[in-house]
């Protein structure tokens, strides 16, 4: 068995003990549908016939009910399979419709568990691409994960766990990110999402304003940072990205290599996402270019972050 040494250890009987070894090779998260604390689904899988081997509070309260190298049932054909593979879950606090984000502190915690997992047991840095494929995962990400398919987690969280619960986990795990410092445990989420854009001249970089401000961060701070923006033009027309860093004192900025985004699709649409990861100085900005080989016009940007300051 193997033990988070984070979470509260609240050992489920007979199952811990009964139940098969597994080899873990997944994480899957999952919303509850109740607001409740990790004491209290522990209340409850002590009635149950299903079990998480996790379960996270509002509140950051995180629990652990069986050890990971253990089968629990909340996962359907994923518990374990043939080969002895199976996947680690945690039940997550949220509102009875499920419909509601993670709070920061849950947040912060299932980036800290999923490195904790990456670490221990060596669960590969990706998106689960089948359901039998080792990475990460949301109950609803693959049918398999479930008897009659489910809508577990709910939009919001799914959106949270593309934009800033894995890459977290993946920045984190690099040590691209440090661990929030105790003084200021959780990093600022920052979401912010405007229509329309400039239109792109063939061949040259244009900045890509999010909200008021040609900047999408300013330092001093660390940061995960994606740039989504959706752009039409003609098909087979190449798309690139490129962000930087400029310092307010000197106005020189220093350009990172352009990030190949494709090609422009033969609906005309092309959606790009583009991440960054690293630290800002004071009274420097990060920046973000886009450049297409045709003339283009970008309809709608997205920025995703998570800041913390330093």
């Amino acid at each position: 068995m193997a033990w988070c040494p984070f979470a509260k250890k609240l050992e489920l009987q007979p199952e811990s003990d009964q139940q098969p070894a597994i080899r873990p090779t997944q994480f899957i998260l999952h919303s509850l549908a109740a607001p409740w604390s990790a004491q209290r689904l522990y209340e409850y899988w002590k009635s149950s016939s299903l079990e998480s081997h996790f379960g996270l509070g509002y509140e950051g309260d995180l629990a652990q009910y069986i050890g990971t190298e253990t089968r629990a049932d909340a996962n359907y054909q994923a518990n374990r399979r043939p080969d002895g593979t199976g996947a680690v879950s945690i039940e997550t606090a949220s509102n009875l419709q499920h419909t509601d984000p993670w709070t920061d502190k849950q947040v912060e915690q299932l980036i800290r568990l999923g490195v904790w997992l990456h670490q221990r047991h060596g669960i590969p840095l990706r998106v689960c691409r089948t359901a039998s494929d080792p990475g990460y995962g949301y109950h609803r990400l693959h049918g398999a994960w479930a008897v009659s398919g489910t809508a577990c987690p709910g939009d919001a969280r799914v959106r949270q766990f593309k934009n800033v619960v894995f890459p977290g986990i993946v920045a984190r795990a690099n040590g691209e990110l440090p661990p929030p410092s105790e003084e200021d445990p959780m990093p600022s989420v920052i979401t912010e999402s405007e229509a329309g854009g400039p239109a792109l001249e063939a061949g040259k970089y244009e900045l890509l304003r999010m909200a008021d401000d040609t900047a999408l961060l300013q330092g001093p701070c660390t940061y995960t940072v994606t740039a989504y923006v959706t752009v039409r033009g003609r098909t087979g027309t190449r798309v690139t990205v490129r962000f930087h860093d400029l310092p307010l004192a000197t106005r020189r900025p220093s350009l990172d290599l352009p990030i190949d985004c494709g090609v422009i699709g033969a609906d005309g649409l092309l959606h790009v996402a583009a991440t960054r990861n690293g630290v800002l100085a004071t009274n420097e900005q990060l920046k973000v270019e886009i450049r297409a080989d045709d003339a283009a016009r970008v309809e709608r940007r997205v920025l995703r972050a998570l800041r913390w300051p330093a």
